[in-house]
């Protein structure tokens, strides 16, 4: 019965986009799902709207609600239009910016958004092509804007797209504009409601002015120009796997002072099909093949790449026998933020009110590397809009020296609120000259951070269950989880649980149950053991999966150790998984 109650609603939604408000293609396209005997395409495109999750609007290109396309890009923008005005009822002039990536549709979808902005009476600053996801962030600061829309699906598949909106302060969209947006939306009722037919007059191409404006204020981020001058001719390996970052990320390497830029020219042509990758996403090493190809031909110092709107970063290192190895996320930002740091106070310009930030799932052992500093460390849920949040909060008060997340995003500046790989990408070379002038390659260098901070190791685990019987699934882990902890995890007592739905900390030891300090509740737990091991579960915002991410720690004696301290921890995660039934 559920399910013919199901099929009957999808068919009613879908028979409205059969109406001649919907152009041609669109009406034939449903009209195919609705004659097809296999129900399952129209069921996933039409059984619910899509909603801003952790990274705004993102979906499967194609007809249908639950679709990326000009209907739904349409209502997105009408709705933020009309909360705008309402927001901004007092300005003279409204005015949004307007940016997008590489992939199929982009750059119409995001015409489509200036021409509804217009339509609405609001100034448009559109880039002239494609530009990295920061860029649009650092364009709404500079140019005065109440918010902006970048068309972007980040690093997922092909097939998808998406829709970033920001406000005023350059951050993705947080309560309570997220929630008045959707309501403004889902009062649209009617495509003839979506002011399509754009004003010219109120759009403004903008596009070298901002790059270099951009790529100045990135310069000043550098913290050993002196270094970088005796290691110009570094060898750096980089990739844009297709996308956006070939616009700028090759530019702030050279105007940082490095002269020894190696292309993968394959990988430089900008293209929605991402016709060399199976996934564009440089945490994956299949990604970031060709790269290495080109470092072991050229013998390379540092591979970097950037995701396809070059928010994300991806960097390979060598490994103690020499051989080219992806580090993670949690080693990105502890090695950034370390150097940061220690850049900070040996140039005398740590004051006592500095801080970092990282999200709940990221390393720990970011908090030791604080400590160490004496600055102070911030944690925030998952997503830079929250760590973008947190700077919000404390701009004028302390000093931001930067904050990244476990899932390859670093933000070192506050002139932007968005993670950013062209700066990420700048400074990590940065590192690797200040390293070599040290007599240390990168492998040495990390082995030292943990030396000093402790050792760690993490591992994400993506459980993927597409669709809507895929969403009730992760639904009903979630639950098992919070009715059936795990008692213990690789043989640790679980000792503490963090459930950030009801915001309850529960000492298991002593019993005790005291309240997080965090903005809002969200969907996710975590297990703490007696060893120091962490677990955390979280449902994806942006994607039908819900992830784990493992992390254990340990000692090291010394840098002999290290080899002895990765041995033990793959045996250690293996071990949580199994426990956690992943």
């Amino acid at each position: 019965m559920e399910n013919k109650e199901l099929l009957a609603q999808v068919t009613e939604a879908a028979k409205q986009w059969l109406s001649l408000e919907y152009d041609a293609e669109t009406r034939a396209e449903v009209q195919r799902m609705l004659d097809a005997d296999d129900k399952t395409e129209l069921i996933e495109s039409f059984y619910r709207q899509l909603e801003f999750g952790t990274g705004g609007l993102r979906g499967i290109m194609g007809a249908g609600t639950n679709r990326m396309n000009i209907y739904t890009v349409g209502s997105a923008t009408q709705g933020l239009a009309n909360y705008l005005k309402e927001a901004f009822a007092d300005l003279p002039e409204i005015s949004v910016a307007v940016g997008h990536d590489v992939r199929n549709n982009s750059r119409k979808f995001a015409e489509i958004v200036a021409n509804i902005f217009s339509a609405n009476g609001i100034k448009v600053y559109l880039f002239d092509s494609f530009r990295p996801t920061p860029e649009l962030s650092y364009a709404i600061r500079r140019l005065g804007c109440q918010s902006g829309v970048n068309i972007t699906a980040s690093h997922n598949p092909k097939e998808y797209n998406g829709y970033k909106a920001y406000w005023s302060d350059g951050a993705q969209i947080i309560a309570p504009h997220d929630v008045n947006i959707i309501d403004h939306v889902n009062r649209i009722k009617s495509v003839s409601e979506i002011r399509f037919q754009g004003n010219p007059d109120k759009i403004q191409i903008i596009g070298e002015e901002i790059d270099k404006a951009f790529l100045a204020d990135i310069k000043k981020l550098s913290l050993d120009p002196e270094v970088i001058k005796r290691h110009a001719d570094l060898k750096i390996v980089y990739t844009p796997i297709h996308g956006t970052g070939v616009k700028l990320v090759p530019d702030s390497l050279r105007n940082y002072g490095f002269t020894n830029i190696i292309h993968v020219p394959e990988q430089d042509i900008p293209s929605g099909d991402f016709p060399t990758v199976d996934s564009p996403n440089p945490e994956n090493p299949s990604a970031m093949a060709m790269a290495i190809a080109k470092a072991k031909e050229v013998n390379a110092d540092l591979v970097v790449a950037s995701d396809p709107d070059a928010d994300r970063i991806g960097c390979v290192i060598r490994d103690n026998s020499g051989e080219y190895q992806l580090i993670n996320g949690n080693q990105i930002v502890m090695i950034l933020l370390n150097y940061i740091m220690l850049r900070n106070r040996e140039l005398g310009l740590l004051k006592g009110n500095e801080y970092v930030v990282k999200t709940i799932v990221t390393t720990e052992t970011i908090k030791a590397i604080a400590e160490n500093q004496n600055v102070k460390m911030y944690d925030c849920y998952t997503g830079f809009k929250w760590i973008a949040s947190v700077i919000r909060d404390l701009e004028g008060t302390q000093r931001y020296l930067g904050g990244g997340e476990e899932s390859y995003g670093f933000l070192a500046e506050d002139f932007c609120r968005d993670k950013d790989s062209v700066s990420a990408i700048s400074l990590m070379a940065e590192i690797c000259a200040w390293a070599k002038d040290r007599g240390m390659d990168f492998n040495e260098m990390l082995q030292e951070i943990y030396l000093k901070n402790g050792y760690s190791h993490e591992e994400g685990i993506s459980v993927v269950r597409p669709g809507k019987t895929g969403a009730e699934e992760i639904q009903q882990m979630m639950k098992n989880f919070r009715a059936n902890p795990p008692r213990q995890l690789a043989g640790s007592d679980v000792v503490m649980v963090k459930d950030y739905a009801d915001l309850n900390c529960t000492d298991l030891r002593s019993g005790k149950v005291t309240k997080m300090d965090f903005p809002t509740t969200s969907n996710v737990l975590q297990f703490f053991t007696a060893d120091g091991s962490k677990v955390s579960i979280r449902p994806s915002g942006t994607e039908p999966k819900i992830k784990f991410y493992i992390e254990v720690h340990d000692r090291m004696a010394s840098k002999d150790d290290y080899a002895r301290c990765n041995a033990d921890a793959a045996v250690k995660i293996s071990a949580v998984k199994k426990d956690l039934g992943i």
